[in-house]
């Protein structure tokens, strides 16, 4: 893994905790430069650091993915310090769940723009140094791979009670890496996605905890019910749930050389379920 990365620059969103963090680290263990990315600034300062105290690059992004002007905002930091952008991972996110019937179009709204609009949106504002750079290194003969790995889940393959809105974002997510993946192939641009069971996360702990995140101002519960949990355990062949590092491995895959020839995918990390 040391310098599969080297000299590519990436943005990870929401690498401040979880999958995206460690994400970050591996990527920057491997050589690449990296924009961690989080709403909160804390942990995301925190990744940068640990990062440089391993020895390797990266620079922090503060925001909300889904705001205005946030895209154009973190492809001009990434560009601003390396000069490049090769790898774009869209992993923020959270869930806001609700049945049909008592979900309101805000709680719609706001999982779809954070899991759907705010990745299409990086990916447009990502274009001049995905497309035009490729296009300039075509004619000097020249090709150099470059990546985009969206996160999807398994409520967007199977779609999950409570989770209209996150289901449908997710669905959406492996809609639009497939188009991507067809639109800039010719550009030497690999485009794929990784959709999770449960990885152990503050997203899926006990909800007996009832901890929650602020986002905009809003305190969202998060977890699953204890007795789901256990259900869920006895359906995974691996009698476990996934962890942090072992889903950003399959991230590091799609950011890396080993998937060249491998565009337009969805892979399921679920431990065989």
């Amino acid at each position: 893994m040391v310098g599969m990365l080297q000299n590519r620059v990436a943005i990870i969103t929401g690498s401040g905790r979880g999958i995206g963090r460690c994400a970050a680290l591996m990527f920057a263990e491997a050589g690449a430069k990296v924009v961690v990315s989080d709403i909160d600034a804390d942990p995301a300062n925190q990744t940068v650091a640990d990062i440089k105290k391993a020895g390797g690059t990266a620079i922090a992004y503060i925001g909300d993915v889904s705001a205005a002007g946030f895209a154009e905002g973190i492809v001009k930091a990434a560009v601003d310090a390396w000069g490049a952008l090769h790898i774009i991972v869209n992993n923020a996110g959270y869930t806001w769940d609700s049945t049909v019937h008592k979900m309101t179009e805000e709680q719609w709204d706001t999982i779809l723009d954070i899991h759907l609009k705010a990745p299409f949106r990086i990916i447009k504002a990502a274009a001049p140094y995905f497309r035009d750079a490729a296009k300039k290194e075509q004619e000097q003969g020249i090709s150099i791979a470059r990546k985009i790995v969206n996160v999807s889940s398994t409520s967007g393959v199977n779609g999950n009670p409570g989770q209209a809105n996150y289901s449908s974002a997710k669905a959406g997510i492996v809609g639009l890496t497939k188009t991507i993946a067809r639109e800039w192939g010719q550009f030497n641009v690999q485009v794929n996605a990784v959709a999770y069971g449960w990885i152990d996360t503050r997203l899926t702990q006990s909800i007996d905890t009832k901890a929650t995140i602020q986002i905009q101002g809003r305190e969202v519960a998060v977890g699953i019910q204890e007795s789901r949990r256990q259900a869920m355990m006895q359906m995974i062949p691996l009698r476990r749930p996934g962890t942090p590092e072992e889903a950003a491995s399959a991230i590091f895959f799609f950011a890396s050389p080993l998937s060249n020839y491998v565009s337009g995918q969805c892979l399921l990390v679920t431990g065989g379920n």
